[in-house]
This record gives C-alpha cells, structure tokens and sequence, in this order.
C-alpha cells in the first residue's frame, strides 16, 4: 500500500503547490485590460487602448466634432 500513500502525499504536495501559484500571480485580466484603456474619447468618454483606433474612432462616430489636438498628428 505504500502507492497508495505516496499518491496521497504527492495529491497534497502538487495541490499545495498550486494554491501558492494562484496566490502569488495576483494576475487580474480585467485590471490589465482597464491598465491597457489609456486614450479616452472627450465626447462619448468611450476608452481606446492606442492613438489609431482613437483617431478611428472619432472619425467615424463623430464626424461633425472638431479633431481633439493629441489626434493631429496620428496617421493611420
């Protein structure tokens, strides 16, 4: 029977392990993805992760409203 406790011991160790590992990422991927929304549109306050897709954006959802200055320059 010393399978059966080496199994045991083995279950108690790898889940020990594990628990450690989710305890120490401390990974969120919502918090990052919120970390990532750095651009925000002055009209309808929607986040943009990049200059391009802000640009994008405004072009498209708001053609009427003047071009914000940070947009100038971006080429896409």
């Amino acid at each position: 029977m010393a399978r059966g406790h080496q199994k045991f011991q083995s279950q108690q160790k790898n889940a020990k392990k594990q628990a450690d590992i989710k305890k120490s990422k401390d990974h969120d991927q919502k918090e990052a993805a919120k970390a990532a929304l750095v651009y925000m549109c002055t009209v309808c306050l929607t986040q943009m992760p990049d200059p391009k897709t802000f640009k994008q954006h405004f072009e498209s959802k708001h053609p009427k409203s003047s071009m914000p200055p940070e947009l100038v320059g971006v080429e896409e």
